[in-house]
């Protein structure tokens, strides 16, 4: 799908304050979520800083952190504190540690590839305690079923929601938010409203470092382990994000892996092959060593999806996944070049269980032909001309 830009006349700390002042002008309840990342703890601070000069109502203000257990302690830290900022200026803060479900990266060689967070059978383990004030329990909620994504719109639907979450994070998410049906008054079908959605990744730390707004250390440590600033992404461990630098992380965290694996024991992965295929490798050298290698990628994902693929996927996810790349190999087949056909084959190799390479892979591929065909036709109209 073509995504059209638009320029706009304003900067975007001002078009995302114009959002958030728009939403509580409804006088509806205006739900906020928070992570305690670094695109959360900007639309933070543009609330925040609205209640503080009277553009916006704290009384409307609902602030949500789902607590996922599995979680940096410098992260815990700074929702803590956040919760303070919004009770003390009169807004309500709801902490849930409920039992969600979440996919684990560590457990597709299982017949169950998700994480239950907070799971009651393994209170003995758990990554970290619930604080005192946390909201453990809802009757919205089927506990061990529901994912948060599940769980979020009842517990909103009498209202509005903001969330932090940016189009430039990804191609999946720059084509959800232009392919958004848009209501009354610009507000989407599921009324959640993106007030920084348009902003870029140096949008984001230029806006926290002139606010003077403290950031979790864990950024600071991932930069120093030489993570990229596109890849600067935080969240529960046992995602695909995060996993592949638990090991970096326990320099800065000594504990930190004993923890994770008396939680998730198949987590000693990470430790063996986090410059593998099995995350998306980590090191120049090893992806220059791997690229050496003369696999004729497109003959092994006809192996892997259409000769055996009962040999490679084994749980009701994999299976799904794989159907879904079978059919994007068919639909693909004249256009796909071999390093779209070693993406697909990465991606099966490491699981992509959400379906976002896939996606991008899609994107890649059509936008690539699209941009042949006009080159296409520009070097036909000049011989004709």
């Amino acid at each position: 799908m073509a995504v059209k830009r638009v320029q706009a006349d304003i900067d975007v700390v001002t078009a995302a304050k114009k959002r958030i002042k728009n939403v509580f002008s409804n006088g509806l309840t205006v739900y906020m979520s928070f992570s305690g990342g670094k695109d959360s703890l900007c639309l933070a601070q543009l609330v925040l800083s609205m209640i503080g000069s009277g553009e916006i109502s704290a009384k409307q203000l609902i602030v949500i952190f789902i607590d996922e257990e599995a979680i940096f302690p410098c992260i815990e830290d700074t929702v803590k504190t956040w919760r303070k900022k919004f009770l003390m200026a009169g807004a309500q803060f709801r902490w849930y540690c409920l039992e969600v479900r979440h996919f684990s990266c560590f457990n597709q060689l299982t017949a169950d590839e998700s994480f239950i967070c907070w799971d009651s059978t393994k209170q003995n383990v758990w990554v970290r305690q619930p604080p005192p004030w946390a909201i453990r329990s809802s009757s919205l909620l089927r506990p061990r079923e529901d994912n948060y994504q599940a769980f979020l719109p009842r517990v909103t639907k009498d209202g509005i929601m903001l969330t932090g979450v940016r189009a430039s994070e990804s191609v999946q998410r720059l084509q959800y938010m232009a392919a958004l049906s848009m209501g009354g008054k610009g507000i989407t079908g599921n009324r959640m409203i993106y007030p920084i959605y348009d902003w870029k990744t140096s949008d984001v730390w230029l806006f926290l470092k002139e606010q003077h707004v403290d950031i979790p250390s864990i950024y600071l440590y991932m930069w120093q382990a030489g993570i990229s600033k596109g890849q600067l992404r935080v969240s529960q461990f046992f995602s695909s994000d995060t996993a592949s630098c638990l090991v970096k992380m326990n320099e800065y965290y000594p504990d930190l892996m004993d923890r994770v694996i008396r939680r998730e024991p198949n987590a000693y992965l990470a430790a063996l092959y986090w410059d593998s295929e099995m995350f998306g490798r980590s090191t120049r050298t090893r992806k220059t060593l791997e690229k050496k290698d003369n696999i004729d990628y497109k003959a092994a994902l006809w192996n892997m999806l259409v000769k055996e693929p009962g040999k490679y996927f084994h749980t009701d996810h994999q299976l799904h996944v794989a159907a879904q790349y079978r059919k994007m190999m068919i639909k693909v087949d004249n256009l796909a070049r071999p390093r779209d056909y070693r993406k697909m084959y990465e991606a099966l190799q490491a699981g992509d269980p959400k379906l976002r390479t896939l996606r991008a892979i899609y994107q890649d591929v059509f936008c690539a032909y699209a941009d042949h065909c006009k080159k296409s036709r520009n070097k036909g109209g000049d011989s004709n001309g």
